[in-house]
């Protein structure tokens, strides 16, 4: 039966919910910093490899660290069976266990929790079974309500960005009728390296609100026509962040910086990455962001590096 839930309320049944879960946590919100009394409760399930857990964070292109803190995700990652993924266009919020679902207004964002007035639904369920998905089947009172919300975000998860994923190892144990968890294996990470090596963003707090501009990720334009080195530079020419053109080339993000600094397109100073004089030969240009900085190349670079 659904209920619904407010203030200290729901706080409480979202700390039930990983306390009572035993075979998966699913957390979906824009932004995730831990509270301190979900954070002690989810670490009680650090021991139990059999307990999947799937995060899918968004918005904030630019910087993830502004919707996923390094602590947290530190914290995270130390968990045996994970998986954290990204959506950008993110912003409903829905946390699940193989027992019971919330759907709520609420981040999993301790300041959502401590100063926000938020409300959502809880739904109890019996559990009729693990699906390969990871997903849970449900049946309630209000069974059309939870089977809906659990198959929408199901195509979420499955359309998201993966970023980290660790899995479980088991050994065969009394003649291969029993296993035994041996540890667990990364398989993908690629978020340790953007945490290590993010750019340095600009304090965006001391800038008045008129002058901070929308993040576009893909697609950057010049108002005039200009010839740099090769590249021919015009009011139709689209840019493209490293980001955004890594994704278009199929490289992941470090090895296409690496590329580029082996090309003398860039290099490293105090930590930031900064376009050489054959980088800006290329048409590449630095631009301002909401949150600072960044490179910007002309989309005609594609063809000189797939």
């Amino acid at each position: 039966m659904a209920k619904f839930l407010t203030g200290n309320e729901l706080n409480s049944e979202l700390e039930k919910l990983f306390e009572s879960a035993d075979e998966q946590i699913i957390l979906i919100s824009p932004y995730i910093k831990l509270h301190d009394r979900y954070a002690s409760t989810l670490r009680t399930k650090k021991d139990n490899p059999k307990m999947k857990i799937i995060i899918v964070f968004g918005k904030n292109e630019e910087d993830l660290s502004r919707s996923m803190k390094q602590e947290d995700f530190n914290f995270f990652k130390e968990f045996p069976n994970i998986e954290i993924r990204y959506e950008k266009r993110l912003h409903a919020k829905y946390y699940s266990s193989e027992s019971s679902a919330i759907l709520t207004s609420m981040n999993l964002y301790n300041f959502s929790q401590d100063n926000n007035i938020e409300a959502g639904v809880m739904t109890k369920a019996t559990l009729l079974g693990s699906l390969a998905s990871n997903l849970m089947t449900f049946v309630t009172d209000e069974d059309g309500f939870d089977t809906t919300a659990q198959a929408y975000f199901l195509r979420v998860i499955e359309q998201s960005e993966l970023l980290f994923k660790k899995e479980p190892e088991y050994e065969s144990i009394m003649l291969g009728l029993s296993k035994k968890y041996k540890s667990s294996r990364t398989e993908v990470d690629k978020l340790t390296d953007f945490f290590a090596n993010k750019p340095k963003y600009e304090n965006n707090s001391r800038k008045d609100n008129s002058e901070k501009k929308p993040i576009v990720n893909e697609i950057k334009t010049e108002e005039k026509t200009e010839t740099v080195g090769a590249n021919k530079i015009s009011s139709e020419t689209k840019f493209l962040s490293t980001t955004a053109l890594s994704k278009e080339v199929r490289l992941s993000s470090k090895d296409l910086f690496g590329k580029f600094e082996k090309l003398n397109w860039i290099e490293r100073k105090n930590d930031d990455w900064v376009l050489t004089a054959s980088g800006k030969n290329k048409g590449a240009q630095t631009k301002k962001g909401q949150y600072g900085e960044y490179i910007a190349w002309p989309d005609t670079i594609v063809n000189e590096i797939k």
